[in-house]
């Protein structure tokens, strides 16, 4: 497929629309199990703990088949990939939706799992594929509108649904709209990029999931082991484990990489930019994911407000991203990134050090209005990160590049939740359920996720725009 220096052809179009979607289902679907949880649990008659395990073995899932999307996208057609990735995912939806049983609940989300982890290092590779570099930041910004929609609706389309439905018709809500785009991939879906036949390492994948499947059941056990609670030992072993098997997967990749049979290409890791934007964008998801789960705990321990005050708080702060994002995008392509990330940067900077003079006496919609400013900030800053990151890489390293981003980013999501809620939590535990408690505990998380930006504004400082051609990088 070719396309004009700045124009997006027919086709082009039509790829990134298909993927596109797909994703948004998929995203959708990711965000709706926590509101069905509660009816789950009364159905399979399981406490909260095991249940929570419907979304910790989806993140455990995804970080052990990220790492091999790279060869998978290397090895098979655009096509294949695709229709792998939904067929996959429709199965796992249907198998969620018709369980007897919590198990083979549990197996039809992970199965969703593996359709999703595709799925995304596929539309990022596609887009940088097809779209030409002068509209990069436009495209990447309307469709992170898109792909941050459908999170955001998922607790509400779960709610609706549940209103009327059994639990399991959230699940079975999705498969006619996979089914009908789905066949029209099939007939429609372009193939871009190019093949090469390279074997599958079965050691490296079998290292790659000790590596990154410990690593994050690891990471999401760091406040049991901060506060030496029950499952402290687990998830320190885990770590162990984790961190062992990282060095031997590295290893393995450097020693593979000279014949091109590595499983993870590491060559994106040479890049400057690629290595700059990689930081930057690590103590960003871990800062976010942090402070969006931090959030509610606040709002509603120490405001004393109820749950869907909770999940409204947020509701100004998705609005202000989704009309930033597209201007985002659009000042990209003419400015280059710093000048974009490092006031979306100091600007959540500031947002995140008013958050952290939280009180039990503040107001909502002051609250509201600390994290519009947050997320009006990361508007700025995301997209133009990942877009700098993949921009510095030759074609030739997209899908490894991409492999590589999405699973240090689940690994970043899963640490950055764990260590600010164990802030928040040994913060606030002195005081116990004390309104005044559970504000302290905030505001020392929040403060830490100031400390994390702070780092990550000096990095932005050094981002410079990717040069247009950079096929100078050895991909072997």
């Amino acid at each position: 497929m070719s396309a004009q220096p700045d124009r997006l052809g027919r086709d082009a179009i039509g790829a990134i629309v298909i993927i596109v979607a797909t994703g948004f289902l998929m995203m959708l679907n990711e965000t709706s199990i926590s509101v069905a949880l509660p009816r789950i649990m009364a159905d399979f008659a399981i406490p909260a703990f095991i249940a929570q395990w419907l979304l910790t073995a989806v993140m455990l899932t995804m970080a052990i088949i990220l790492p091999a999307t790279g060869w998978m996208l290397d090895r098979f057609t655009t096509r294949q990939v695709y229709l792998f990735s939904i067929v996959v995912f429709t199965l796992g939806t249907v198998a969620a939706a018709l369980a007897p049983s919590f198990p083979l609940a549990l197996a039809g989300r992970v199965v969703q799992a593996v359709g999703t982890a595709v799925i995304i290092p596929l539309k990022m590779t596609v887009v940088m594929t097809v779209v030409p570099p002068a509209r990069r930041g436009a495209v990447m910004g309307a469709i992170a509108v898109v792909m941050a929609v459908g999170p955001a609706l998922g607790p509400t389309y779960a709610g609706a649904v549940m209103e009327g439905f059994h639990w399991r018709m959230v699940f079975w809500f999705l498969v006619p709209p996979l089914a009908v785009v789905g066949l029209v991939a099939a007939v429609r879906l372009p193939n871009v990029g190019t093949r090469r036949d390279a074997p599958l390492d079965v050691a490296s994948l079998a290292l790659s999931a000790v590596a990154f499947g410990g690593l994050v059941y690891g990471l999401s056990g760091v406040g049991a082991i901060i506060a030496a609670a029950p499952g402290a030992v687990a998830a320190l072993a885990a770590l162990v484990l984790g961190s062992g098997g990282l060095v031997l997967f590295v290893r393995r990749q450097r020693a593979r990489r000279d014949d091109g049979t590595a499983l993870l290409n590491l060559a994106p890791l040479q890049v400057p930019a690629y290595r700059l934007a990689l930081v930057a964008l690590v103590l960003v998801q871990a800062m976010i994911l942090g402070v969006a789960n931090a959030l509610p705990l606040y709002v509603q321990g120490a405001l004393l407000a109820s749950p869907l005050v909770a999940g409204l708080v947020s509701l100004p702060g998705g609005l202000v991203e989704t009309c930033l994002s597209p201007v985002g995008g659009w000042l990209y392509d003419r400015l280059g990134p710093r000048p974009l990330v490092v006031p979306g940067m100091a600007a959540m900077l500031v947002a995140l050090l008013w958050m952290s003079t939280v009180t039990a006496d503040s107001a909502v919609g002051a609250v509201m209005v600390m994290y519009a400013l947050l997320v009006g900030g990361l508007a700025f800053v995301f997209t133009p990160l990942m877009t700098t990151a993949l921009g510095a890489l030759p074609a030739s390293l997209y899908s490894h590049g991409s492999a590589i981003l999405n699973t240090v980013l689940q690994l970043a999501a899963a640490a950055g939740t764990a260590v600010l809620i164990a802030v928040y939590a040994q913060s606030s535990a002195a005081g116990g359920h004390a309104p005044s408690a559970q504000a302290d505990g905030a505001g020392h998380a929040f403060a830490l996720g100031a400390a994390m930006i702070a780092v990550a504004l000096v990095v932005a400082i050094a981002l410079r725009r990717p040069a247009p051609a950079l096929d100078t990088v050895d991909p072997r």
